[in-house]
């Protein structure tokens, strides 16, 4: 599985707003985000000169930025958009369906994971069983219903422990549900555009007017 291995901050100074690859790094003093001058946010230089972006450079900026967010390479992000250019309905709308439906993201979102890269990773090593069979694949996309449990392996893991103690301060999407103690989920159903709202600064229909140039 091909994958960005480089330094993740990259991405966040970028797009220039913390898109939380590093899970509780992001949330701490540590981050880069946090000094005006390193993280590439406006007033790192008062002398700097901004340019206005041009329209193909805000098509760009927003699909580099949603397909970091969910971190994919260009490859499989662009094999999802034509998945969902051919699904009845707003294109931009099923692309965000169908990214919260893969179960790194489920993972992540279910706080069995403190960062979709460490979602992944668990899933990549199999310790993530979806309907009581284990799925090593990050993009498999679940449905509604399913069920996502870590593995008895896994359930001795300190730090899935750790990043389940989250379900307490923030809870978990409204699609979804988890039971702490058994370290299982369910996805309940596919989530509408509106409940996303992680990504009310990303603007899909641009993605959609990039692909379709």
């Amino acid at each position: 599985m091909a994958r960005y291995t480089g330094p993740k901050c990259r991405y966040c100074r970028a797009e220039r707003a913390k898109l939380f690859l590093k899970g509780s790094r992001c949330l701490s003093a540590k981050c880069p985000m946090n000094n005006p001058m390193e993280s590439g946010l406006p007033g790192r230089d008062p002398k700097a000169r901004t340019k206005k972006p041009t329209d193909y450079g805000q098509m760009l900026r927003a699909k580099q930025r949603l397909k970091r967010i969910y971190c994919m390479l260009e490859k499989q992000f662009k094999l999802t958009f034509n998945t969902a250019a051919r699904m009845p309905g707003k294109t931009g709308d099923n692309l965000i369906t169908l990214l919260e439906r893969r179960l790194d993201n489920v993972v992540f979102r279910l706080h069995f994971a403190s960062s979709r890269p460490q979602a992944s990773q668990l899933v990549s090593h199999g310790h993530i069983f979806v309907n009581g069979r284990r799925v090593d694949i990050p993009s498999y996309r679940v449905k509604p219903g399913d069920e996502i449990e870590v593995s008895a392996k896994g359930k001795n893991m300190l730090v899935i422990k750790d990043n389940l103690s989250e379900v307490g301060k923030s809870g978990v999407a409204s699609w979804l549900s988890v039971d702490v103690d058994a370290m299982k989920g369910s996805f309940n159903q596919i989530p509408e555009r509106s409940e996303v709202r992680e990504l009310e600064g990303v603007n899909e229909q641009l993605v959609v007017e990039l692909y379709s140039r």
